[in-house]
């Protein structure tokens, strides 16, 4: 059973209430006019502007009305996320209307052939959504050249098995890893500005020094800039080894090389929450379809 990370919550003290005597009271009974509080009336008749609201529709009506750009096209269709689709246009590898199209804003409908590894895609109708509880010796990723175990191996079986991973968790790492065919929520989930949470357990090779405690809390410089981390605690006071850390970075290999750079050597990391989702009973190697509240939770997620 995974332990949980000990949060020591914020004081928050409120202010004492004021005490009002009789002359206050006096005072209240008759309030000082002030010309201030008089400003003239808008007129009426006068027409207030109003943005207009456009509907909101489902990737695939958008698809089907309308035109998108081709990363939001190849997106819908399950192969990646919209950032990731991006590189992969650049790259040269997907043909639109049998010509090879490397700007990813280039607008596309329905009606155009697009290709990818030599197959025509379409988006998606039905969108799900998997968590999975990711075991060791596992690459995340949808393809590897070297032909070891991906994550997508276990969603041989599953009812919609085209999916691809949200985000990375590295070949030794443990824990939580969702995975879908929404392109526009892998988007916000891996985009820096909605702080997505994440929680870690780790285990070290030893115990974590409290200069280095502190340290850590006030954030590491690393060669790519500054590591913040949004909470940091002993799993186990007697066991200084086993640390909790939250962060909301999204940077690679993020959580061990905070360690790493401070001497220590990170002998196990498990994700045990993320965006709001936890490993509750569901065992390692094991994956299970998201709620309804679950998906609309993760879609207004820092909204």
């Amino acid at each position: 059973m995974a332990k949980k990370v000990k949060h020591v919550p914020s004081d928050f003290s409120k202010p004492k209430a004021g005490v009002f005597h009789k002359k206050d009271e006096a005072k209240k009974a008759k309030p000082r006019l002030d010309k201030r509080q008089f400003k003239p009336a808008k007129p009426i008749d006068k027409p207030v502007a109003k943005k207009s609201v456009k509907p909101v529709l489902a990737p695939d009506e958008r698809a089907v009305d309308g035109k998108m750009p081709l990363n939001k096209y190849v997106a819908h269709c399950g192969i990646c996320s919209r950032r990731e689709a991006a590189d992969i246009i650049r790259k040269g590898k997907i043909k639109v209307n049998s010509l090879i199209e490397t700007e990813p804003g280039t607008k596309v409908s329905l009606e155009d052939y697009i290709l990818y590894e030599g197959q025509r895609i379409f988006p998606k109708k039905k969108l799900v959504y998997y968590l999975l509880n990711k075991p060791k010796n596992m690459i995340t990723t949808t393809v590897d050249p070297e032909g070891r175990h991906t994550v997508m191996d276990l969603f041989k079986d599953a009812p919609e098995p085209n999916v691809f991973p949200v985000g990375r968790l590295d070949r030794n790492t443990t824990g939580l890893l969702l995975l879908t065919n929404d392109g526009d929520l892998a988007q916000k989930l891996t985009h820096p500005k909605y702080k997505i949470k994440k929680i870690y357990q780790v285990v070290l090779d030893k115990a974590l020094l409290k200069e280095h405690f502190i340290a850590i809390q006030q954030g590491v410089v690393l060669e790519d800039g500054k590591a913040p981390v949004d909470e940091l605690a002993y799993i186990n006071a007697k066991n200084k080894k086993e640390i909790g850390i939250e962060i909301h970075m999204g940077k690679n290999r993020i959580v061990r090389r905070i360690f790493e750079s401070l001497g220590y050597q990170v002998k196990q990391l498990d994700r045990v929450y993320y965006a709001g989702l936890t490993k509750k009973n569901l065992q390692r190697g094991h994956w299970r379809e998201l709620s309804t509240k679950e998906i609309i939770f993760l879609k207004h997620y820092n909204s």
